[in-house]
């Protein structure tokens, strides 16, 4: 499967939000279920920070599907930091 890119628009964004906003979790509520279950990976490290900061360079993985953030640029641009 093609990682997901997603490109700052700051910073960094916070776990959750990433998974709420690349569509992996259906609310943000859903999203710090999965990760205080056990169920993402950041940089092949399981990860139980709902909201820890997830910065350019770095992959979340949830199951099978990988996204790679990706630094901002001048295209959209997503981000809480």
């Amino acid at each position: 499967m093609k990682p997901i890119e997603l490109v700052l628009r700051g910073e960094h964004i916070a776990l959750d939000a990433l998974l709420k906003t690349t569509g992996l979790a259906p609310s943000g509520g859903a999203a710090k279920t999965m990760v205080v279950a056990g169920q993402v990976r950041v940089d092949g490290l399981d990860e139980r920070r709902k909201t820890r900061k997830v910065r350019a360079g770095q992959v979340v993985q949830v199951g099978d599907v990988c996204v790679r953030v990706l630094a901002a640029s001048a295209g959209n641009a997503v981000g809480d930091g």
